[in-house]
């Protein structure tokens, strides 16, 4: 907590760069030497994951505790990802997600992975509801279909609609969807938003969730936010500009504040991704700088606007009540506000980690 303010991560991930876990090994091995190099860009020396350990997946205990015991963070969203394309278990396995809610049951949700231009999506969807109880889907703008780079289109009647469809019957309220970030080689045009607002129109009733939202696009994503109330963005990769780029940062959160959205904008790091103690506490410091304000009238990042994002807005989304939760949590091993070191101490090198910030 921040102020007995709750923290909600509402993203984190176990990448498996391993070369056996790569399709393609140099292009698996070039996304985790780009990951890994913006890890150590926005954690800094003290919050450098050794590089063996991150590259090879650092496993539900390490990143669970480095969310719950390390930093402000009091409730995880795991996400699974189908990125098939470029790593045989999908880049994030599911498994991971599994093991951290069977240790933490109160403080961990899970974003079941489906790919709609595979065979079996439908059933997939099932099953992520059926024997895994997720709390929500995560799909990925790109795949790779008979031997093609293939763009999704969230807006697709045949493809996607029908997914959507069983994803309602099944009872799931939100559909996150990958957007702004490229991992790997695929169509540029597959990250923006354009095909994101038929499908908002299309199913009023699922709210869909717009992964790295501000990261680009930023301008057709405020103006998505502001034209559908089932449209929310989440601020994972966009949260470290935070930390490296917080002018950048204050134009984004800026254009989303004024498109109405302070109510729908999801906290996130990515964790494993890096550290979250830096981002969380470089956001809770942040404030809007003066001259955006005063030139493009910008609204003001205000402590209640920066709680309702940290979390209430999570909680929301996925009506979690939250003094139900708070009740739910109180006593635990993590109810606590000492903060341990970071990554249960494996901190890379010093000089390790200096060398990949310059």
């Amino acid at each position: 907590m921040i102020e007995d303010f709750l923290v909600v991560e509402g993203v984190a991930h176990n990448y498996n760069f391993r070369p056996e876990n790569c399709v393609n090994p140099h292009i698996g091995a070039a996304i985790g030497e780009h990951l890994y190099g913006l890890h150590k860009r926005v954690s800094g020396p003290e919050y450098t994951l050794e590089r063996s350990t991150y590259m090879q997946g650092a496993g539900a205990d390490i990143i669970g505790r480095a969310l719950l015991a390390e930093s402000q963070t009091d409730v995880i969203a795991y996400h699974e990802t189908p990125i098939y394309g470029h790593f045989r278990d999908g880049g994030s396995a599911l498994g991971f997600g599994l093991e951290m809610r069977e240790k933490w049951p109160e403080r961990v949700l899970i974003y079941g992975a489906v790919s709609p231009l595979r065979p079996g999506a439908l059933d997939r969807v099932d099953e992520l509801v059926e024997k895994h109880r997720v709390n929500a889907l995560k799909l990925y703008p790109i795949d790779v279909v008979e031997g093609r780079v293939t763009a999704l289109d969230m807006g697709d009647p045949e493809i996607c609609f029908p997914l959507f469809e069983r994803a309602r019957q099944q009872g799931l309220k939100v559909v996150a969807i990958h957007k702004a970030l490229p991992v790997g080689p695929g169509p540029t045009s597959a990250l923006g938003m354009s095909d994101v607002e038929a499908a908002a129109l299309a199913f009023p009733d699922l709210t869909f969730e717009v992964v790295h939202g501000g990261m680009a696009f930023v301008e057709e994503t405020a103006l998505q936010l502001e034209s559908f109330r089932n449209i929310w963005v989440n601020l994972e990769a966009t949260s470290f500009m935070a930390v490296y780029a917080p002018r950048r940062f204050a134009q984004a959160m800026g254009a989303f504040l004024q498109a109405g959205a302070a109510e729908r904008i999801i906290w996130a790091t990515g964790c494993d991704a890096v550290h979250p103690r830096p981002a969380i506490e470089a956001f809770w410091n942040f404030e809007m700088p003066r001259d955006l304000i005063e030139e493009y009238g910008l609204p003001e990042l205000t402590k209640e606007i920066k709680a309702d994002i940290l979390g209430r807005n999570f909680l929301r989304m996925h009506g979690i009540d939250e003094k139900d939760l708070r009740e739910r949590i109180r006593g635990d091993e993590f109810d606590t506000t000492a903060l341990q070191e970071p990554w249960g101490g494996r901190v890379a090198p010093v000089d390790d980690a200096l060398a990949g910030a310059r």
